[in-house]
C-alpha cells in the first residue's frame, strides 16, 4: 500500500523557513523522481519543484527558484523542501508527488503571515 505523509507544514511570518518532509512507503522510493506541488485557497495546483531518481537534476518553478531547495534521503525514503524567505504567496497546501506513478499525498498546509 503506497503512502505519502507530508509534515512540518505551519504558520511562518514573511521571511522566514519551514521544512517540509514526505514519508514515502509501499514502493521502491529510490528508483523514482520525486516533486512538489502546492495548492492556493481557490487557485489550480501547481507545481514546485522535482528532484531526480537518486537526487539528480532538481528543477524548480521561478516563483521558488533560489528561495526552495528539494532533496532526498533515500536511506529514509524521505523528500524535502527547504523554504527559504517565505512571502504571503507561498501561502498553500503542499503536496507530494510521484510523477510517473501519480501518487499524492495529503498535504500540509504552510500559511505565511504576520
Amino acid at each position: 500500500q503506497v503512502q505519502l505523509v507530508e509534515s512540518g507544514g505551519g504558520l511562518v511570518q514573511p521571511g522566514g523557513s519551514l521544512t517540509l518532509s514526505c514519508a514515502a512507503s509501499g514502493f521502491t522510493f529510490h528508483l523514482w523522481p520525486m516533486s512538489w506541488y502546492r495548492q492556493a485557497p481557490g487557485k489550480e495546483r501547481d507545481w514546485v519543484a522535482t528532484i531526480g531518481a537518486h537526487g539528480d537534476l532538481p528543477d524548480y518553478a521561478n516563483s521558488v527558484k533560489g528561495r526552495f531547495t528539494i532533496s532526498r534521503d533515500d536511506a529514509k525514503n524521505t523528500l524535502y523542501l527547504q523554504m527559504n524567505g517565505l512571502k504571503p504567496d507561498d501561502t498553500a497546501v503542499y503536496y507530494c508527488h510521484v510523477p510517473p506513478k501519480d501518487y499524492w499525498g495529503q498535504g500540509t498546509q504552510v500559511t505565511v503571515s504576520s
